[in-house]
């Protein structure tokens, strides 16, 4: 061929391609349309679509600590939050962790955490759901033989409180501090609490409406116990806390020490100006699986956040334990298993739960989508305008600034939808 013929071949070929591909090639006078123009509009597409996505607001620091304030002004000593989110962390820490040392409040600082603890209990639960070793809708009986007066509570109904199973603990605490002192040192059995809760009238059949009970987490507790066939301590150790690496996390039973860097608690006696009692040291063993864990706020949103990303269950499991129902009339607050849902004033959706035990209060949250967290704690209890007000945490850090025409150290002043706490213990004060 000759080699005229191969380059029109050549050029006919590079031609075809080009149109194929889009590309008109520059010939002669005919000038290329210019690619910047093309890339300046994707460009601007792109800038668009970011633009249009929402974004978190940033927390309001001010307001956390506005409410931390607020708290501490209600009777609590100290009072402490941590925020997590993309790329940061904040952290705020007022008045003192020890009234007697004066030691100041410190971030790192551990406490009991109370019913938070029965989150940790619902994973390993599911967790053990996952593995088809339980079935959520099989009766309790069936796994624990006799334990129950009634077939028809299910596993679902303990972590979703709709069992009917009287709280024991309103009677033992109906005297606050003495009910605490009669306890403090007293080792239990879970039998032991569980015959505490049916000598009381059943609250509800099973499956008809939410009736918070810490009796329900403590046959969760057995549940897991015969399941897994160790103890809960092992279990929450083996499935939860060396896998996120939560070293400060630990359940204590029947021991009565927090070790370590540590906020001391202060209980608020039933009697108007009566002084505050040191309820550092206590066994829980009233708690048990319901209440008994020790934690701090940096481990408390790894646990959450890790909790809310899948990283603990399997979407199916997620899903269960994310859906939820009505707690009151607000239509703002919700409990699924073993995980409250509350909805704020800006729309967003948190999921955590709250935690009572003598001395401490605690909120831990997180978004769904376990971007951002937020823990919380005042070092007294039995003084439930403290809790309300730290539950100010969760508008202040989740939904941001609001406009307010005066500065003020109330959460509520500040535009905070601020409602009375739910009780995760009978209180008094």
């Amino acid at each position: 061929m000759p080699l005229s013929s191969h380059r029109r071949l050549a050029l006919s070929t590079t031609l075809l391609a080009a149109l194929a591909a889009g590309v008109v090639p520059a010939t002669g006078a005919v000038a290329a349309p210019a690619a910047p123009a093309a890339s300046a509009t994707a460009s601007d597409a792109a800038a668009a679509a970011a633009a249009a996505r929402p974004t978190s607001p940033a927390p309001d620091m001010e307001g956390v600590t506005a409410a931390l304030n607020a708290a501490m002004a209600k009777g609590a000593p100290g009072a402490m939050a941590r925020f997590t989110g993309p790329r940061v962390v904040k952290t705020q820490t007022l008045g003192v962790r020890d009234r007697v040392s004066g030691a100041p409040m410190d971030a790192a600082a551990r406490f009991r955490i109370g019913s938070v603890s029965k989150t940790f209990s619902s994973v390993v639960l599911l967790q053990l759901v996952d593995e088809g070793k339980v079935e959520l809708d099989a009766p309790v009986n069936r796994y624990l033989p006799g334990l129950l007066p009634d077939d028809k509570i299910t596993v679902r109904h303990l972590l979703t409180h709709r069992s009917g199973l009287a709280d024991y603990t309103d009677k033992m605490f109906n005297q606050t501090v003495p009910g605490f002192e009669a306890v403090r040192k007293r080792v239990f059995s879970y039998q032991e609490l569980v015959d505490l809760s049916l000598a009381e009238p059943r609250t509800t059949q099973p499956g008809v409406a939410y009736k918070y009970s810490n009796a329900n987490f403590v046959v969760v507790g057995m549940l897991i116990e015969k399941i897994a066939g160790g103890p809960v301590a092992q279990e929450y150790e083996r499935r939860i806390i060396k896998p996120l690496g939560l070293r400060n996390t630990s359940y204590v039973h029947p021991g009565t020490q927090i070790t370590g860097l540590h906020a001391r608690g202060y209980l608020h006696p039933d009697e108007a100006g009566a002084a505050l009692v040191d309820s550092t040291e206590q066994t829980v063993s009233w708690a048990q699986s319901a209440g008994a864990i020790i934690s701090n706020p940096a481990d408390l949103n790894t646990f959450m956040t890790a909790l809310m990303r899948g990283r603990l269950l399997s979407p199916t499991m997620l899903g269960a334990m994310t859906t939820v129902t009505p707690t009151d009339a607000t239509n703002t607050r919700f409990y699924g298993l073993g995980l409250r849902r509350y909805d704020l004033s800006c729309g967003t959706q948190v999921f955590g739960h709250t935690g009572t035990v003598q001395g401490f209060y605690t909120y831990a949250f997180a978004t769904r989508d376990g971007k951002r967290s937020l823990a919380a704690m005042a070092n007294t209890s039995n003084r439930g305008e403290a809790n309300t007000a730290l539950g100010g945490t969760l508008e202040a850090a989740f939904c941001g600034k609001k406009p307010t025409t005066a500065k003020s150290a109330s959460p509520a002043d500040r535009g905070f939808s601020v409602l009375p706490a739910e009780q995760d213990l009978r209180e008094r004060g």
